[in-house]
């Protein structure tokens, strides 16, 4: 018997992309199952032709699956993936809950693949901002070694979901109609605004949201005197999160070898004419799965530093890509089990 897929959250945005990239991506799974939330559960998914019914994710959802791709809030992930682990299963995770765990490898394929090999059960994917900066940085570290990164983001409204998202359409329309603004998805107006706090406070002044970028890119590049700063920023953008970092590395690298580093990476395009207003735009880049970079300059106030602006989707790569990537993985390795 083939390998069997599990997904879990597949009604989610993320697992929805999660189900559409696993057909485009042909994913070598015989059987592929969907779960979610029992108020989910019975939905249908149309899957390689034919309509599979949702089923109530429980703790003993995992029987007979080899593999599991997860998208659900940390709670959920906390209470149910060890139950897959149990049954036998391998669980590539998105949530939060398990990114720190010294027992699980936190992965981008593009930076660290060889930590899958060190999986106890479950593999986690980074948070989305994370994600497309280590990816932008790997080229660099591998040649100077990254010692400081100063990093502000400029992050969609469907980072918070896809309910914030609507928020984000439905407050524009009401602004352009004249009418009254509410707020339910965000502290404030996103439409119109900026708010700079992603996630809850945390010590210094900083947020969550900018305390796991920090964290998850020290443990992702295992060095833990990486110096990293960063500032969240919620735009009123719909899709596809943008940063500008400031990096600092042990020797000097010059725009032109950044330039042709970055071209030469896996899963990174450049797109980099500023004369020609050549640069990436969340416009441009939502539905992709690159990490696009442009506007690389010398950062004048350093003499090992560059300047860079990186663009990517944060439910594609930041998120769903990312996961099936990692499963792709697993998948070459694992060997089919019988029910």
């Amino acid at each position: 018997m083939g390998l069997t897929l599990g997904v879990v959250g597949a009604t989610g945005a993320v697992g929805r992309i999660m189900v559409r990239l696993l057909e485009e991506r042909h994913f070598p799974a015989e059987r592929v199952r969907f779960f979610a939330s029992p108020r989910s559960a019975g939905q249908k998914i149309s899957f390689r032709g034919r309509d599979i019914e949702v089923e109530p994710l429980n703790p003993d959802s995992f029987r007979g699956i080899d593999l599991v791709v997860s998208s659900t809030p940390d709670d959920v992930a906390g209470e149910m993936l060890p139950h897959a682990v149990k049954a036998g299963a391998v669980v590539v995770d998105e949530s939060a809950y398990f990114r720190m765990h010294e027992d699980v490898p936190l992965v981008v394929p593009e930076v660290n693949p060889g930590a899958i090999e060190r999986h106890k059960g479950i593999i986690a994917s980074p948070n989305c901002s994370t994600i497309q900066l280590v990816v932008a940085l790997k080229p660099l570290h591998d040649v100077a070694k990254v010692r400081r990164v100063r990093v502000a983001t400029y992050q969609a409204a469907s980072g918070a979901g896809r309910r914030a998202a609507e928020e984000l359409t439905a407050q524009t329309r009401a602004l352009i109609e004249g009418r009254e603004v509410t707020a339910r998805e965000f502290a404030h107006q996103l439409a119109f605004n900026l708010i700079p706090q992603i996630g809850s406070p945390r010590e210094e002044g900083f947020t969550s949201e900018e305390v796991k970028m920090a964290r998850e890119t020290k443990k992702i590049f295992e060095d833990p005197t990486i110096e990293v700063c960063a500032t969240c920023v919620r735009v009123p953008v719909a899709n596809a999160h943008s940063e500008v970092v400031f990096v600092e590395t042990e020797r000097a690298v010059t725009v032109e070898e950044a330039r042709k580093l970055f071209s030469a990476a896996p899963g990174i395009r450049v797109v980099d004419d500023v004369a020609a207003g050549q640069y990436p735009m969340p416009l441009q880049v939502s539905g992709t799965d690159e990490v696009y970079v442009g506007r690389i300059r010398r950062d004048p106030c350093s003499p090992n530093g560059l300047v860079f602006w990186c663009v990517a989707d944060n439910l594609r790569k930041g998120a769903a890509t990312n996961a099936i990537q990692i499963a792709e993985i697993l998948a070459a390795k694992l060997a089919p089990r019988s029910v």
